[in-house]
């Protein structure tokens, strides 16, 4: 079984939008026997809530139900539970990497964008302070993300 965790800074927005759409790829493509995935937040502002509201609408509108409940990353939990954490921006992506200095562990810790091939793009945007375009473009972003990602570890299977 490969685990994959999505990382966000709250895990109300971007990380629960990516385990949504991804959790909806592995079931469409038969594969949650062989892949499962979780998110998290490097922050516990929001432990216990579900993905934001906003979100939850967009990711709605494109097939996704968002149902997981906002945690908290937990090292060195996570990195033992998990073959790929997949950050959402460079600042998440800093703060795990700093939570070890076990270098099996940190090569586990990735970057979304590094699976897109349609977007050209450093990080996903943060939508939480924004509008609606915000929130379009996270799911763009995700989805884009989320099917290199896929390809990623059905090739490596």
């Amino acid at each position: 079984m490969v685990r994959v965790l999505f990382v966000c800074l709250g895990n109300i927005c971007r990380s629960p939008a990516a385990e949504g759409v991804f959790q909806h790829m592995l079931e469409k493509n038969h594969l949650t026997d062989k892949i499962e995935c979780d998110s998290a937040g490097t922050s516990a502002y929001h432990k216990g809530e579900p993905a934001d509201g906003r979100m939850r609408a967009h990711a709605k509108e494109r097939g996704y139900d968002l149902t997981s409940r906002s945690r908290p990353f937990i090292a060195p939990d996570d990195f033992e539970n998990f073959d790929w954490i997949v950050t959402m921006d460079e600042s998440n992506y800093l703060n795990v990497i700093k939570l070890t200095a076990n270098q099996t562990y940190r090569n586990k810790v990735v970057r979304m964008t590094d699976f897109c091939t349609i977007h050209d793009i450093e990080e996903v945007p943060d939508p939480y302070a924004g509008g609606s375009d915000g929130f379009e473009l996270v799911m763009d972003i995700v989805e884009d993300g989320c099917h290199g990602l896929l390809k990623k570890l059905e090739f490596n299977r």
